[in-house]
């Protein structure tokens, strides 16, 4: 019972800071969690250590936990990573996948080309039923892979630049077909053709990465403009 409920608390917090609920830098309460989150103290600093380790929290000698900080050197680095990671599953998906495998990629793309994107056309802020349907769509591209550990390192970098993207998408000035960008990805993929379904999510990735950027999201000294500075 008591793994079951730090399972619990692990996926609501790394829900939470992914989706920017949690800003970078802000501080983690262990006994505001708690009640927060309905499970308790021990279950919070489990969780919080499993987060430090995938490099989401950072716990400070005596000083408890914050979210990591955000910033455009580790941003290019985590693209260019996820991107050889991503292509190399995506790769080996395409070799392995099945029929099954194919209908679950065309079926994710077409729940995902349903949902719009933005809920605000002038502060394009993020619409949230999208990203379910958005991290489904990529999870399908790859899950024909044959290596977990691919994979699971696959999942920590999605979550990290995810982070990110979040954070970007109210101040974001350009405008991009992500429709149409992921329904080549979706067409190549499931027409087995590699060289083209890496290139475009090597580009799909890329484009992400410099609107990020190039926007107002991006840190000055390491700190997000509605961040939490450090306590």
């Amino acid at each position: 019972m008591a793994g079951s409920r730090t399972a619990e608390a692990y996926e609501n917090l790394r829900t939470r800071i992914v989706n920017t609920r949690y800003l970078p830098n802000e501080k983690l309460k262990i006994e505001v969690l708690s009640s927060d989150l309905g499970v308790s103290p021990g279950a919070v600093r489990e969780a919080l250590s499993r987060l430090t380790s995938e490099g989401l929290v950072i716990a400070r000698p005596q000083r408890g936990f914050i979210v990591a900080p955000v910033s455009g050197e580790e941003l290019r680095d985590l693209t260019e990573v996820r991107i050889q990671v991503e292509t190399t599953c995506l790769a080996r998906s395409i070799e392995l996948g099945d029929d099954a495998w194919e209908d679950r990629v065309r079926e994710s793309c077409a729940r995902l080309l349903q949902v719009p994107m933005v809920t605000n056309s002038e502060h394009r802020t993020v619409n949230p039923e999208w990203t379910v349907p958005h991290k489904e769509f990529h999870e399908a591209l790859v899950c024909a892979c044959d290596s977990r550990w691919w994979l699971r390192i696959r999942d920590q970098l999605f979550a990290q630049t995810e982070r990110y993207r979040q954070l970007s998408a109210p101040f974001a000035q350009e405008k991009r077909d992500t429709a149409t960008e992921h329904r080549e990805i979706m067409e190549a993929t499931v027409a087995r053709n590699i060289p083209l379904a890496t290139a475009l999510i090597r580009e799909h990735f890329s484009k992400t990465t410099n609107i990020v950027l190039s926007s107002q999201a991006m840190p000055k000294n390491g700190v997000h403009p509605d961040a939490f500075e450090p306590a």
